[in-house]
């Protein structure tokens, strides 16, 4: 938060005091479809994923690390979920019902100055990554993840990763390794 904005002690204390951070293992899931929640959730260390579930093969739409949020369109409307979350590291985060952030923006405005900036980042960087996967090859998506999000690639399952990039896993390792060989020319 100190890169954003700075709190006093007493700012401090008061969001220590909400019970928001959470310690969860790899593999947790987070939300599931037909689920009703109203939490939002904001990476502070590891990483969590998106997915949908489609004759029952998992589709892997995002993946949310370090000072990323992701709140559910089912919090915002209060619907059941259409995917899951899911941790794919063991994670620390913030998990807080949406009417929290609500009583802490009226209390510290410059919470909401500060999470208006990031959610105005990733809205931006989602829109961004949506259009280049739209265009993209599969070796283009690959090669745009290596230059934008390569620690994906260590932190991430293959097949996950692969999901994400609109590719079976097979596809995935062909790719990599034709991209090997063009490196070595």
């Amino acid at each position: 938060m100190s890169k954003y904005i700075s709190l006093t002690e007493d700012e401090k204390d008061t969001i220590l005091s909400l019970d928001i951070f959470r310690s969860v293992k790899k593999g947790t899931i987070l939300l599931k479809r037909g689920q009703k929640s109203r939490d939002e959730y904001f990476v502070l260390k590891g990483c969590i994923r998106k997915y949908y579930i489609t004759d029952g093969e998992e589709k892997t739409t995002a993946f949310f690390t370090e000072m990323e949020g992701l709140t559910p369109h089912c919090a915002i409307n209060n619907t059941p979920s259409e995917y899951f979350v899911s941790c794919v590291e063991d994670t620390i985060l913030t998990v807080a019902h949406i009417d929290i952030g609500v009583e802490l923006f009226i209390k510290f405005p410059k919470l909401q100055l500060m999470c208006k900036v990031l959610s105005n980042e990733l809205l931006a960087k989602q829109q961004l990554n949506f259009d280049e996967f739209k265009i993209a090859s599969p070796e283009e998506r690959y090669l745009n993840l290596l230059q934008n999000r390569p620690d994906l690639i260590q932190r991430v399952p293959q097949h996950q990763l692969a999901s994400f990039l609109g590719m079976i896993p097979q596809s995935l390792s062909r790719l990599r390794a034709r991209i090997m060989e063009k490196s070595k020319e």
